[in-house]
């Protein structure tokens, strides 16, 4: 990794970390992390670790260890059941069509899963692949037709990921019949780099770089569906689990990656996940 960009990443996470505090001092920003051959979970306090032991979701403790950040690897930041995702969830990415009745969802599967600081890799067969910078939902308990405010209480923090997408496979002339490729290749799924619990995350600023440069700017108020109705919806058919993560769309449009490209989503309060474009 260069190492202005891992001067950045921690620049940019402490940062987010002060502010937070200034004003929330019930936030806690989790990270999943590796250190030499031990991988945990820790409490981000500005340029701190604080180790922690124990179920992320249920019972844990601080063990009393800690590490500088800049001495940890940071890997995405909870450990999935499944990914879950909803389509056409902003009126700016919907565009002319119709809006959706309800939140559209699918899946995407858990080798799609990707760190910050780790390649998006494109596949060699892959011509059109774009970014969906998202903020993603965090499930912290075990979640089956719930109230709304049972929905709501589900939600353990929000994490950034970028829905990676192949558009032609997704719906060109040859597309497939599910998007199992477009939107579920391997490395699809960067999420990260921490878990957010405390944040007002219905009003957040998403912004999506693309080498520098701003190409998706808007705030999580304008989602069509909140993170409740998608909790409620989803886990009407599907039991929802701890550690499960649900991407909940993008907004604005789109556009191509290729190969030595970074992307950098950052939402406001939790941090920024970047990758840079790999080509397999």
């Amino acid at each position: 990794m260069p190492k202005t960009s891992r001067r950045q990443l921690f620049g940019t996470l402490a940062a987010a970390a002060v502010h937070a505090a200034q004003g929330k001092d019930k936030v806690t920003k989790y990270i999943r992390y590796r250190r030499g051959s031990t991988v945990a979970y820790g409490i981000l306090d500005g340029e701190t670790v604080r180790e922690i032991h124990g179920d992320l979701f249920g019972d844990q403790k601080e063990t009393g260890v800690t590490h500088a950040l800049k001495d940890v690897k940071l890997l995405h930041p909870c450990e999935p059941s499944k990914i879950l995702a909803v389509g056409l969830n902003y009126k700016s990415h919907v565009g002319d069509r119709k809006l959706p009745e309800r939140p559209e969802i699918f899946y995407k599967p858990l080798t799609a899963l990707q760190h910050t600081e780790e390649s998006i890799v494109i596949p060699p067969t892959a011509k059109n692949v774009h970014y969906e910078g998202e903020m993603v939902l965090v499930i912290g308990k075990r979640t089956r037709r719930p109230s709304m405010d049972e929905a709501r209480a589900a939600i353990f923090g929000v994490t950034c990921g970028n829905d990676v997408s192949e558009r032609d496979w997704q719906g060109g002339p040859a597309k497939d019949l599910q998007w199992w490729r477009a939107k579920g290749a391997d490395t699809f799924a960067p999420l990260g780099p921490t878990i957010v619990r405390g944040l007002d995350y219905g009003n957040l600023l998403l912004q999506t770089r693309l080498n520098g440069n701003v190409v998706q700017k808007q705030s999580t108020a304008d989602l069509i569906f909140d993170g409740p109705s998608i909790v409620s919806w989803i886990s009407e058919f599907v039991t929802l689990m701890p550690g499960d993560v649900i991407y909940t769309g993008t907004p604005g449009h789109t556009s191509r990656m290729s190969e030595g490209d970074v992307v950098e989503v950052d939402i406001e309060g939790i941090g920024v996940l970047r990758n840079r474009i790999a080509v397999a």
